[in-house]
């Protein structure tokens, strides 16, 4: 019974032009948006690759010069574009792809695409993900939200009755029928996708268990609105009833429950203005050590014991230059409101994630879209992480500079020059992504919670129609 439903269902859908037609518009739209994302993939990391080597020969060849100026002339950190970015991007296009490392500040991330559209891009980027998210599952709708109606509207529904039919093999012979095509072209999708990474010169080694594991994700998202469309086709009389309320369905967890989310989660844990930011960072910095004036109160306490420490009476006969030392530990104080203020912002993005994993359960696309970004290293909390490994480097070099600074100066000498093969020893500015298995650590509570939609959908379709 379910082999010869699905095999008439499958006919069926094949028969009908409109299904056709829509199968072969999303198989288009989804190779076009392959093709895009693949060319910007290689143009990215072609200009990643150009301006890292760029900016370390412009660094190494600054010549004879004092190191505090260098601190001052900085070196940027480049964010590299990662292979699975290529299916979903993420919110790369509005976190930037640069940080300006220099002495006394930490700079936010700069030049984001999103900065260099115009106000056509309000409508959208045609992007794997955005099929993969919205378009698709509204093809499940177009595909299914007949599934069930139409045998009472042709009058079939009598006659299968007549025959005896299993109600279970019965609905899973259409549920077959229309997870076939989806998965198939979801599989056609992630394979395309793998091959190009595979052959593509990438700076993120590619896996393929990472596309697999995204591959997964996105086919238990479409089983689930497979089992909501064909719940919604048993449970209503009509075809047209059926279909306005899959819609009604598909807007609520595409559409609107991810922006009222967004938008709770933003109210309840607001960031601060940027001008609030800098105000609450100038402030700190007023009140701490000022590695540039010595007659600052926390910088005479210093001094004196520094004095203490090595028990002499001037700073002149300190073994070391007092003024870079100075510096170094103004860096360090520095550094320290840059991490609590810092730190401050991530704790309101983790509070506003918590709201979002908590609203989860008002629609699978929540979920869904946050374990794919995960994945595919493009969500916000690895741009975080890169950010935080951009600082430390920051500080890892003004100590660096500082140091040879104090190391090979005089108390007072501000003529001093370091050696034009300094700049060279700094080693290159390298981040590593968070693994597979901390990703999904931290994606335990999106897991459990595709996992419940999945056995939920399933039980309602299964269970709750008991006589059709």
């Amino acid at each position: 019974m379910i082999t010869k439903t699905f095999l008439k269902e499958t006919k069926e859908l094949l028969r009908d032009g409109r299904v056709r037609i829509s199968l072969i518009i999303v198989f288009f739209l989804l190779s076009v948006a392959v093709w895009i994302s693949a060319q910007q993939y290689q143009n990215v990391n072609a200009q990643y690759s150009a301006a890292k080597t760029a900016e370390r020969e412009v660094w190494d060849n600054q010549g004879k010069k004092n190191p505090h100026s260098a601190a001052h002339y900085g070196t940027y950190a480049f964010k590299p574009k990662y292979p699975l970015s290529l299916v979903d991007q993420g919110v790369d296009k509005y976190t930037g792809t640069s940080i300006f490392l220099e002495a006394h500040k930490r700079n936010e991330a700069q030049f984001s695409a999103a900065a260099d559209q115009t106000g056509l891009a309000r409508f959208g980027d045609l992007t794997p993900d955005f099929m993969l998210l919205f378009i698709i599952p509204l093809l499940i709708v177009l595909l299914g939200y007949n599934g069930f109606t139409k045998e009472r509207e042709m009058g079939t529904l009598t006659l299968l009755k007549s025959q005896g039919i299993s109600q279970w093999k019965w609905i899973w012979g259409k549920w077959m029928a229309l997870f076939f095509p989806i998965l198939l072209i979801t599989a056609i999708l992630f394979l395309v996708a793998g091959i190009l990474l595979s052959s593509l010169q990438d700076f993120g080694v590619f896996k393929w268990e990472s596309l697999f594991l995204l591959f997964v994700i996105y086919v238990v998202y479409y089983i689930i609105f497979i089992n909501l469309v064909l719940l919604i086709s048993i449970k209503t009389k009509k075809s047209g009833i059926s279909l306005v309320v899959s819609l009604c369905a598909w807007i609520i967890a595409c559409l609107a429950a991810p922006k009222a989310a967004s938008n709770f989660a933003e109210n309840k844990y607001p960031y601060p203005t940027r001008q609030e930011f800098t105000a609450n960072v100038l402030k700190d910095k007023k009140s701490g050590l000022d590695g540039h004036n010595p007659w600052n109160k926390e910088a005479k306490l210093l001094e004196q014991k520094i004095l203490k420490e090595y028990g002499v009476d001037s700073l002149s006969q300190l073994p070391f230059n007092y003024d870079a030392y100075r510096m170094q530990k103004g860096e360090e104080h520095q550094a320290k409101i840059y991490l609590k203020h810092y730190n401050h912002l991530k704790n309101q993005y983790e509070q506003q994630s918590d709201v979002y994993r908590n609203l989860a359960l008002l629609s699978p696309y929540l979920p869904t879209r946050f374990l794919s970004m995960a994945i595919a290293q493009t969500d916000y909390a690895t741009h975080w992480d890169f950010a935080d490994a951009a600082e430390d480097y920051r500080i890892a070099t003004q100590k660096f500079l500082n140091g040879n600074f104090a190391k090979n100066s005089e108390y007072g000498n501000w003529a001093y020059q370091a050696d034009a093969e300094t700049w060279k020893q700094l080693p290159d500015f390298n981040y590593t992504p968070p693994q597979l298995g901390a990703i999904l650590e931290q994606n335990t509570s999106n897991l459990m919670v595709m996992g419940f939609w999945l056995l939920g959908s399933f039980g309602f379709l299964f269970f709750i129609p008991k006589n059709l």
